[in-house]
This record gives C-alpha cells, sequence and structure tokens, in this order.
C-alpha cells in the first residue's frame, strides 16, 4: 500500500449512521445530508454530493421534477426503474446498467418503479460538475456484470471514449464482485487531486485494514492506492472524486 503523505485522511460511516426516509413508496438512506436529513459533518465527499440508498414501492415513484449543473448518476441493484425527461427520453434501466444526466442548464424529469410486483433498489448519486451551465444530456448503458468478477470494472470516466458512461467532472468509478477470499487494489487516476469513496453494495470486505459491511461506506484521500480483500462474497462501488470543490 502506498500513501502521497504519512498521514491518510481516513472517514467511516456504518450503515446505520446514515439519514433515513420513510415516505411510504419510497424508503431512502442518505450517506450525506439531503432533504430533511441535515448533518453539517456529512455534507460531502469532495465533489460527491450525494449518495442515496433508494427503495421504490411496486408502481410508485418520483414524478417530474429539475435539476441544474448537477452530474446525475443512477444505478439500479434490483428491479426495473423507468426514466422520462423533457428531451424525450424515455428508458427502462434495471441491475447491469447505469445511466447519467448532466443536469447543465436545466432538465426535468422522472423516475418509477416500473414493475407492479416488486420494488426496485437502486443508488442515486450526486456529483458536482466541473463546467457548469453546459447542454443537458442523457446517456445509458448496459454492462457486461462478468467484467467485474473479482476485478474492477470501470463504469464512468471523464472521457467520452472510455469505458461506461461520461460525467463532466475528473471522477472515475469502478464496481468489483468478489468471491470470498478474493481481493483487488485500486490506484487512483490523479491521487494529487483525488480520493475515492467506497460503498458496500454488499457482503463483508477489508479496506486497507478497517473492516466494512453491508451498505458501509469509507472514504480516503491523500493515498495513492487501496487494497480491497473480501470477508465474504462481495460487492463495491468505488468512486474517485476530486477533493476540491
Amino acid at each position: 500500500m502506498k500513501t502521497t503523505v504519512e498521514n491518510v485522511n481516513t472517514i467511516i460511516h456504518k450503515a446505520d449512521t446514515r439519514g433515513s426516509a420513510n415516505h411510504g413508496w419510497l424508503q431512502s438512506r442518505h450517506t450525506f445530508s439531503f432533504a430533511n436529513y441535515h448533518n453539517p459533518e456529512r455534507m460531502h465527499f469532495g465533489v460527491l454530493r450525494v449518495l442515496n440508498d433508494d427503495i421504490v414501492a411496486e408502481s410508485q415513484g418520483f414524478g417530474t421534477h429539475p435539476h441544474r449543473d448537477m452530474e446525475i448518476i443512477s444505478i439500479p441493484l434490483e428491479g426495473d426503474l423507468k426514466h422520462e425527461d423533457n428531451m424525450g427520453n424515455k428508458t427502462i434501466i434495471k441491475s447491469g446498467d447505469i445511466q447519467v444526466m448532466s443536469a447543465g442548464t436545466g432538465i426535468m424529469h422522472s423516475e418509477y418503479n416500473a414493475n407492479a410486483d416488486e420494488k426496485v433498489k437502486f443508488l442515486q448519486i450526486w456529483i458536482f460538475p466541473n463546467k457548469k451551465s453546459v447542454q443537458p444530456r442523457y446517456d445509458q448503458i448496459t454492462l457486461n456484470v462478468e467484467d467485474r468478477k473479482n476485478k474492477l470494472q470501470q463504469v464512468l470516466s471523464p472521457n467520452e471514449e472510455d469505458e461506461g458512461v461520461w460525467i463532466h467532472q475528473n471522477a472515475w468509478f469502478h464496481i468489483t464482485s468478489l468471491d470470498k477470499g478474493k481481493y483487488v487494489n485500486y490506484q487512483l487516476k490523479d491521487p494529487k487531486n483525488n480520493g475515492v469513496y467506497a460503498f458496500i453494495i454488499k457482503g463483508d470486505v477489508t479496506i486497507n485494514g478497517e473492516s466494512l459491511n453491508k451498505r458501509d461506506g469509507m472514504g480516503l484521500s491523500n493515498i495513492e492506492e487501496i487494497t480491497i480483500e473480501s470477508d465474504s462474497d462481495a460487492e463495491v462501488l468505488l468512486m474517485e472524486v476530486p477533493m476540491t470543490l
């Protein structure tokens, strides 16, 4: 394990310390301050502003609402999510897909559970962009989940030609699905300016000596490389983001 300085900055957010909201049709856990949950010590991790863990009831969802100057990423975990927006997009995203919107000068959209017989579970992530007032943009792709088996699969980057979707920010996302006893190393693309936030989608892992469980989060900065060791079958989302707004 390499570090750029002696003292690695580490922050751990245990799953049961997150903010919560229960609206009946929506159950949400907030890693960072959001809506009625406000914690001045949990406003963001660098440019990572929102990490919501959402469960939407059958046939329910978010009515049409606006966004502006934000990069919004949705990662479905279970079920199907129906998206519509004022750019004419009408799509379904499901487990194995990743969706991105560059809200830019303004976008209106809605999100609903596409199914009447099962809940939909997805991660909603907001990233502060490095360019404001851009032309709004929508994209989604279907990933080959076998490409994350016991290795890191890149799902987002700053580059349109690179693997995964792209956003207006110097950020990279990877997902890994590890069998018990396996490990992966991740080297930061821009360790001088970036940190990395790990979110444990499922299972139990050890990251640089820290034990983490399902839905825990861990942010590290002033570091060049991290090691993820699986203590059970596990799935982890890594988000490398600039630390300066």
